[in-house]
């Protein structure tokens, strides 16, 4: 894991960056390993949220002084690299813990039915319930689902479940993960 000794080689790197990309809405672990890795240095980027990664990068796109900020896990990762590969380079990696991850429902509701999850972490719901799943696009956007009755529950984080007045199924608890830093080839 990165240390804020560690950090000092991240400031000229941080200083490129006027915004950093990552997956949204607010609540999602990418967001919170954005706002992690810019208090390590005195890059003062502004982190902008989008419904996809893939959004994010067409974005970084159009701005040489932006990155993206991606996770290890997220399903496609490969495909932007190796689509962008002809201007875009991975600059750095780096492990932070993410928020807790829990398996969450509406209050009352009997959490037998359909569950909202990211691709990634889909395997929390368990072999049993994988067919009741329904796909989404970040852990946050499957607490924002399962809170509009779209879903019965969903794997989300502590922060998403809290902001949409979920209740706790199951706490599955941090998970150290790996992020990426993604800068245009200069």
């Amino acid at each position: 894991m990165a240390t804020r000794a560690e950090a000092q080689v991240r400031t000229p790197l941080q200083r490129q960056i006027s915004q950093l990309h990552t997956l949204g809405p607010t609540g999602t672990n990418c967001e919170r390993a954005a706002h992690e890795w810019l208090s390590w240095g005195d890059g003062e980027a502004e982190v902008v949220l989008h419904p996809t990664l893939e959004v994010g990068v067409e974005a970084v796109a159009e701005d040489r002084d932006a990155a993206l900020l991606a996770c290890v896990v997220y399903p496609a990762l490969h495909e932007l690299v190796f689509q962008n590969l002809d201007w875009l380079k991975l600059a750095e990696c780096f492990v932070v813990d993410t928020y807790n991850m829990l398996l969450a429902r509406r209050p009352g509701e009997a959490g037998n039915g359909s569950i909202a999850s990211h691709p990634a972490p889909v395997a929390l719901v368990g072999a049993d319930a994988q067919d009741r799943v329904r796909l989404v696009s970040s852990n946050s956007q499957a607490a924002a689902t399962c809170a509009a009755g779209e879903t019965d529950a969903c794997v989300t984080t502590a922060p998403a479940a809290r902001r949409f007045g979920l209740e706790v199924v199951r706490d599955y608890g941090p998970v150290p993960m790996g992020f990426t830093i993604h800068v245009h080839a200069r």
